[in-house]
């Protein structure tokens, strides 16, 4: 490059650098780049920032946070992508990085692959348990429905419903089913209606559409508000061909709306009915019983009867005598036992006894003073005069101290 004097022209970096970013986001300014996502990173602002690349090239790429709320599906290290956007020149670096307005998985719908990702997230975080779903109460009072108010899904709902059992209360909770904050909407009716606790049973849904009007039964926030739900759920989302996140969650998955309807309410007329199937089983039944046992009773005339009622009172006599036979038994043998414990114990009270050490040669000696005789264990306590009882083994004598003499041995 030289100038109009055929001078060399000598650019700075930094007038390079405009002339470069001017050329190339001028003429990528709309493309597409297919890669492999690499080094994401989730920033705090809500950017996201990473690498595609491939076997031998690498770009720098940023999605905005804006562009970034479109993307349904899940960015991690590894996936696969086609990324839409337009390239452009950090000039104090000297970099170039494509800013990424539209990304798509590969070989996948972008909504499929959101549907994979999060089912197996929630799956495996054990929401999907049957241990804890709710079992269906078999007759509800008032049931409470979570759809659009001008669909043919309630209109379905409300005609079935009417048809089987016109008795049941239906309490109906607005909200949109589709579009931008549909599932904030949802979830936050799931919400309240656990906080007022006026429904046993709660039907959430819509009917059919394709997987984008479906979406907002996939979203997280549906998930999690139908699993924390004190209330039985049952989840009517479009057709029998249709599944959504919120049908693996929910207590009970209907194929439709309508068929939500025919679950939570039994037919008036079928209830009908098997009362009345029960009602002749049960007088059928009684009616049996009365006649096997007026036979019975007709087989019982005055004179067997007389004789039944004969052996059995001399057969509870026979039992009397056996137990009366029993009881004098046991409390000879009761006496006898205690006879001989108290022989026992006489003889050892009469062997240590007084009578029986005086027998053997010994005596007691009382000292009388002041109208009281206290036993003398020891010749110290004695003076001389002192009146005395001694007794024997046989009657006894008084006495004078004459003259007192030491104990000590």
């Amino acid at each position: 490059m030289t100038d109009t004097f055929g001078e060399p022209m000598v650019l700075s970096v930094k007038d390079f650098t405009q002339v470069l970013k001017s050329i190339v986001e001028e003429g990528f300014s709309d493309l597409w780049i297919r890669g492999e996502i690499s080094n994401f990173k989730d920033h705090v602002s809500g950017h996201a920032f990473f690498s595609l690349k491939d076997d031998e090239a690498v770009i720098k790429a940023c999605l905005f946070k804006f562009n970034r709320r479109k993307v349904k599906f899940d960015l991690e290290d590894g996936l696969k992508v086609k990324a839409h956007g337009s390239i452009t020149v950090y000039n104090k670096r000297g970099e170039y990085q494509i800013i990424v307005d539209h990304l798509e998985p590969e070989g996948i719908g972008p909504l499929q692959l959101a549907f994979q990702q999060l089912k197996e997230r929630l799956e495996a975080e054990g929401l999907f348990d049957p241990q804890h779903k709710k079992p269906i109460p078999a007759f509800p009072e008032r049931v409470a429905v979570i759809t659009s108010p001008t669909g043919a899904a309630i209109r379905d709902i409300l005609n079935v419903m009417n048809r089987r059992f016109s008795n049941v209360e239906v309490l109906i909770y607005p909200s949109a089913v589709q579009g931008d904050g549909a599932g904030e909407e949802i979830a936050e009716n799931i919400r309240l209606v656990n906080r007022m606790g006026l429904a046993d049973v709660l039907i959430v849904g819509r009917g059919g559409g394709s997987i984008e009007d479906l979406w907002a039964f996939n979203e997280e926030i549906v998930a999690r508000a139908i699993h924390h739900s004190d209330i039985p759920v049952i989840s009517a989302v479009g057709h029998e061909v249709d599944f959504s996140i919120a049908d693996f969650v929910a207590d009970l998955r209907a194929p439709t709306p309508s068929a939500a309807a025919e679950l939570v309410v039994l037919s008036k007329e079928t209830l009908l009915d098997d009362l009345s199937q029960y009602k002749g089983r049960m007088t059928q039944a009684v009616e049996y019983m009365i006649s096997i046992h007026s036979e019975r009773y007709s087989r019982f005339t005055g004179d067997i009867l007389s004789r039944l009622f004969t052996q059995r009172l001399n057969q509870e006599k026979l039992n009397l005598d056996y137990l009366m036979q029993g009881l004098l038994t046991g409390v000879q043998r009761h006496l006898d036992s205690s006879n001989s414990r108290f022989k026992v114990l006489y003889e050892k009270l009469s062997t240590l006894g007084p009578s029986s050490i005086l027998k053997r040669g010994y005596s007691l000696v009382y000292l009388q003073r002041d109208n009281q005789n206290e036993v003398i264990r020891d010749s110290e306590k004695l003076k001389v005069d002192d009146m005395m009882n001694i007794q024997f083994y046989k009657g006894q004598v008084k006495a004078r101290v004459t003259e007192t003499l030491s104990g000590k041995k």
